[in-house]
């Protein structure tokens, strides 16, 4: 069962994470007064209003956004999104990806504690690596949040002959809930990725 779970969130990770937004549709809605425009950030679009008057709109991200699950929340950059994916069986996945491939993943588990999920979850997530002769290193380690909370699991490493990956897996739970968080950087993104990954284990609250 516990295997099956893994497996399933585990591709769940890698369809979101490979899921890009069609170029032609606008990000966002904007209305005012009764009036609807189609619009990205960064763009300007002049608007009619009732009566006949434009005026000219901006839209444009904050540097910085809040993102609450609920039990959970972290700070992310403002030009980052986070997605959603209902898994099944009480579980909810939610994604943030980088174009580099840079992951910070929170699954929600409503019917069990999913901190003995932190093995099969880096099997996984590193299975086709390691199959290919990828060498995995790994080493248990303990996450305390800014509210002093722990958070237990593990630290894992998989090089091959060309680069590497560096992935976090903890958990945090109560009897019959609980929440596990993951994180994965390439060795070769750390200098442009490592921010977007630290901002998310400095701001991260649980509120279990």
């Amino acid at each position: 069962m516990r295997l099956k779970i893994a497996a399933a969130a585990f591709g769940a990770i890698m369809l979101c994470g490979g899921v890009a937004r069609a170029e032609d549709p606008k990000a966002f809605r904007l209305t005012i007064d009764g009036v609807t425009v189609d619009i990205d950030p960064g763009q300007d679009i002049e608007v009619t209003l009732p009566g006949g008057k434009t005026s000219k709109v901006r839209l444009e991200h904050n540097d910085f956004a809040t993102f609450s699950g609920g039990t959970f929340s972290f700070v992310h950059p403002g030009n980052y999104s986070v997605t959603k994916t209902d898994l099944g069986d009480g579980i909810a996945q939610y994604l943030m990806a980088s174009a580099l491939g840079t992951l910070v993943v929170v699954q929600k588990y409503d019917k069990m504690n999913p901190v003995s999920l932190n093995q099969l979850m880096l099997q996984e997530m590193t299975r086709e690596t390691v199959q290919a002769g990828g060498h995995l290193r790994q080493q248990p380690t303990t996450r305390k949040l800014a509210d002093g909370k722990d958070l237990t699991g593990l630290k894992a490493t998989v090089k091959t002959r060309t680069d590497s990956a560096d992935f976090e897996i903890v958990g945090f739970g109560t009897a019959d809930q609980g929440l596990l968080f993951i994180t994965r950087i390439g060795d070769q993104d750390n200098a442009t990725e490592q921010p977007l990954i630290d901002k998310f284990w400095e701001t991260l609250k649980v509120n279990l």
